[in-house]
């Protein structure tokens, strides 16, 4: 099946595009379409913005984690889908100085490979004319990179509108809408980028102003003829395969962040994933066969959860028997105390000799490749995994076996290692996809 597409990006963070994304989602479907969003890149916080818009799940699409296979099987995911839009991640061309499988984590990199034009949302603020220079170089950088136009963000008035739209007719690149400064339309954040989905306040009239505002701005016409009729790649290779039959995962507030296609991978792979809420103090399934504890923002609501003694105790004792796994966030509380940004400690579940603080505050960031040095339930000992770390929390005390080599996307190696003890298993790096053999 044939379904057009397009890439949202940038020439930078902090530009726009997220709002730009969901408005355009929304409108879209109001009109009808079935459209279904992508997010490029390492990114867990937007897919649940994308979701809420559009009505459909949002996948990451990731040119250094994955290999071709799995970049076709995530695409295809898309097969009756009446147009397809994907936002980008920091800049069009900003990825890792090594490049993976199939390229370097770069925007372009998956709108070349799929062949969706970009549109590039250019905050205008601070200049007019020379906006067509800077679309211009993005156009011209890579040739065989399809290019559709630019949306203008951030217009101080009709005039300013005039002159950057001028610039940008003297090169030929056509202008698909100009969005007026709005102070209103900014999407809270927090230290991790965006805040969920699960937490903003009004999310579904935020998202309906959005849309409301690109339709009175942006040229939805125009944008539907520049997506380019590109023909969706076949699905060569499996996704992420479960790592047990009954998986019980946390998911609320607290444990969220977790890469939408390896829930999707599981569950079509036959596994039975068992939701529970650690914040509500439920303790995982007693059937479950494997305990996952995603990441998230477990530091927020430490108190909590070092009171939900229904949860921890029923964490203790699937251990006893059984593996569990955590997450960044995850892995914070399979240990023995996490100390928030007050310097507070709150006891965790004790399942590692491990104690975390967000008191002494340090920034991880970037692509991991580990190694696995004992297995994580069905995942064997030796199996290569690609993932991502974001974090800001910092290792104060670390008394177990390492649980995997890790290095970073150059190949130099990265002090977490992850820890292990007994069935209990756990890591700051969230796992994209296992490495093809």
């Amino acid at each position: 099946m044939t379904a057009p597409g397009l890439m949202i990006a940038a020439p930078a963070s902090g530009t726009g595009k997220t709002t730009v994304m969901l408005g355009l989602l929304r409108a879209l479907a109001d009109d009808g379409l079935a459209v279904q969003p992508f997010k490029s890149g390492p990114d867990y916080i937007d897919p649940a913005f994308h979701r809420a818009a559009s009505g459909r799940p949002s996948y990451n699409l990731d040119s250094w984690a994955m290999d071709r296979g799995l970049l076709n099987a995530i695409s295809a995911l898309a097969h009756d889908a009446d147009l397809v839009i994907a936002e980008g991640s920091m800049g069009l061309y900003d990825g890792v100085a090594s490049a993976g499988a199939t390229g370097n984590g770069a925007s372009a990199d998956i709108a070349r490979r799929m062949g969706w034009p970009v549109v590039l949302v250019i905050d205008v603020s601070g200049q007019a004319q020379s906006a067509a220079a800077t679309a211009l170089g993005f156009k011209s950088l890579d040739p065989d990179l399809p290019f559709a136009g630019v949306i203008l963000n951030r217009v101080a008035s009709p005039r300013h509108e005039r002159l950057a739209r001028g610039g940008l007719e003297a090169t030929g690149i056509p202008v698909l809408g100009a969005l007026p400064r709005r102070a209103d339309l900014t999407l809270p954040e927090r230290h991790l980028g965006l805040v969920q989905a699960v937490e903003h306040p009004d999310l579904e009239n935020a998202i309906a102003g959005y849309a409301a505002f690109l339709r009175a701005h942006v040229d939805l016409a125009a944008i539907r003829h520049a997506a380019a009729a590109a023909a969706l790649p076949q699905a060569t290779g499996p996704l992420p395969l479960p790592p047990a039959q009954r998986i019980a995962l946390a998911r609320d507030a607290a444990f969220s962040f977790v890469y939408p296609h390896v829930i999707e991978g599981w569950r079509r792979a036959g596994a039975e994933i068992m939701p529970f809420s650690p914040l509500a103090d439920e303790a995982p399934a007693g059937s479950a066969d494997l305990v996952w504890l995603p990441g998230g923002y477990p530091e927020l609501h430490a108190g909590t959860i070092a009171g939900a003694t229904t949860f921890l105790s029923g964490l203790r004792r699937h251990a006893q028997t059984r593996p569990i796994h955590g997450e960044c966030g995850g892995y914070m509380v399979l240990g023995d105390a996490l100390i928030d940004k007050h310097g507070h400690r709150h006891a965790m579940a004790g399942l590692l000799r491990l104690v975390t603080s967000h008191a002494q505050r340090r920034m991880h960031l970037g692509y991991r490749h580990a190694q696995l040095l004992a297995p994580i339930a069905g995942l064997a000992e030796g199996t290569e995994l690609r993932g991502h770390e974001f974090h800001y929390s910092t290792i104060i005390e670390q008394n177990d076996a390492p649980l995997a080599r890790v290095t970073d996307a150059d190949g130099a190696a990265v002090a977490e290692t992850g820890s292990r003890r007994g069935f209990a298993t756990g890591s700051y790096f969230h796992m994209i996809a296992p490495v093809a053999r």
